[in-house]
């Protein structure tokens, strides 16, 4: 899967993005038709868990969002995978039903 990611006024550095693309390619055991994603990458100034990792996944017909914070930008974006890989598994029980 294509993943765009974002770091909002800071650079990644290469390990970070391919942690993370990583992380989003083994969304696609659960789900293998996702289109594309994006992924915002935020420092904030308060508290202890301070990094934001925010991911959109684009599925056909549809859009899946998950937002997390951290210590760190792997520990959010562990923390995001897995509620998109939830949401994912709800998505395809949807779709087999029938209902969209």
């Amino acid at each position: 899967m294509k993943v765009q990611v974002h770091s909002i006024h800071f650079d990644a550095d290469t390990k970070l993005i391919s942690f993370i693309q990583k992380k989003l390619d083994k969304l696609e055991t659960f789900y293998d038709r996702m289109v594309d994603g994006e992924v915002f990458l935020r420092l904030n100034n308060e508290g202890i868990e301070n990094k934001t990792v925010e991911i959109k996944v684009r599925v056909p017909g549809n859009q899946l969002f998950a937002t997390e914070k951290a210590k760190s930008f792997e520990a959010a974006t562990d923390l995001a995978a897995d509620a998109l890989r939830m949401q994912l598994k709800k998505f395809k029980t949807r779709i087999r039903n029938g209902r969209s």
